[in-house]
């Protein structure tokens, strides 16, 4: 395994079948947290009140849990959350719901490295519908642990499968660039890292890897064009960073 590696995991939002592919943001409302009372970032308190809510209802209200689960998510509590998608999948009445729940319920157990888990769970999102957000998202997950799991020929396959479902997925369109570029296919990975670039996933880590296309393809100018913009931004980054870290101080 190198250490350059495709798009994190994709997580939904829960309930928000819109924009799928918006930056994974959560801050469930019914938590109703007190900023006053309680530490924003004590997990530890956080994690009590979700238990609470887990416990207290008599009935699954399945948008209720995911809710619970997203939040476990955001904590880290990644075996926490395994185990409450996959109870909104059981109980689910609505199948967008439950292919969302089980997209996650993969997510999660990809953070713990239990890629046949999360294999298994992709693939059961899919076997929901084959054509929806969710389905673009798992695939494209599903390439990822794939990949982990050793099984680079079916990962590329369905990082394929992802742009086909939605072609204005852009990371979909990074992922498939990398596993193209995994297989020496240095001129396709480039088109691809272009194309998720057009559709606005323009960083870094994107950056690099189109510049090591370049490379490969003997465009050695190009590439060092491209690495020290990756560089830059690198360190426009990081000064940005600082910035932020000493207005915060002086904010306390």
């Amino acid at each position: 395994m190198t250490d350059r590696e495709p798009d994190d995991y994709e997580f939904s939002e829960g309930q928000g079948f819109e924009d799928p592919y918006d930056e994974f943001d959560l801050d469930p409302p019914e938590l109703d947290v007190d900023p006053d009372k309680v530490d924003p970032i004590d997990s530890r308190a956080l994690t009590d009140m979700l238990d609470e809510r887990n416990l207290a209802s008599d009935e699954v209200d399945t948008e209720e849990l995911l809710d619970v689960a997203l939040s476990y998510m955001q904590i880290n509590r990644f075996e926490q959350a395994a185990d409450a998608f996959e109870r909104v999948a059981q109980f689910a009445d609505d199948d967008r719901i439950e292919q969302e729940a089980w997209t996650n319920k993969g997510a999660a157990h990809a953070e713990l490295e239990e890629y046949d888990m999360a294999i298994g769970a992709y693939k059961e999102a899919i076997d929901i519908d084959d054509s929806s957000e969710h389905a673009a998202t798992a695939e494209t997950n599903l390439a990822y642990a794939l990949w982990e799991f050793g099984r680079s020929e079916e990962a590329l396959e369905h990082a394929e499968r992802a742009v086909e479902i939605d072609e204005r997925f852009a990371e979909a369109w990074y992922n498939r660039g990398f596993f193209l570029l995994e297989r020496g296919l240095a001129e396709d990975a480039l088109n691809a890292f272009d194309n998720a670039i057009r559709l606005g996933e323009r960083n870094t880590r994107i950056l690099e890897e189109k510049a090591r296309a370049l490379e490969e393809m003997g465009e050695f100018d190009r590439a060092k064009e491209v690495a020290q913009e990756a560089e830059e931004m690198r360190e426009e980054a990081e000064a940005d960073l600082v910035d932020e870290q000493q207005q915060q101080r002086l904010d306390e």
